[in-house]
């Protein structure tokens, strides 16, 4: 296993913004697929957003994109996810992901490592 470790969470109002940081701890991740999914009691773990290891492709769900921006600092072994215009509906815990490769798609199944989460609340 690999360690993830996210960061950056809290409780903000609607239209506040946070960056959430995720960071390998114990060896690079070379040529993985870094993602975030968030999940709410109840639910499936949903896809938030993705970057390849080159950082030259972005993927990112329907409910987030032009709010949310994933970058990469692959010397830091680290991902971001900056996210705008915050909702109530973004209210979630979110996972930090690595996948080896995309065959099977942007899902939770195919993710090889995951952190612990990090919580994010929106109030009205």
């Amino acid at each position: 296993q690999v360690p993830l470790v996210e960061s950056g969470g809290g409780s903000v109002q609607t239209g506040d913004s946070l960056r959430l940081s995720c960071t390998a701890s114990e060896r690079t991740l070379s040529g993985y697929t870094m993602a975030w999914f968030r999940q709410v009691p109840g639910k499936e773990r949903g896809f938030v957003a993705a970057v390849t290891w080159s950082g030259d492709t972005t993927y990112y769900a329907d409910s987030v994109k032009g709010r949310f921006t994933i970058s990469k600092e692959n010397a830091k072994n680290t991902v971001h996810l900056q996210m705008n215009s915050l909702k109530p509906d973004d209210t979630a815990v979110y996972y930090c992901a690595a996948s080896r490769n995309l065959d099977y798609g942007l899902s939770y199944l195919n993710m090889d490592y995951w952190g612990q989460g990090t919580l994010v609340a929106v109030s009205s």
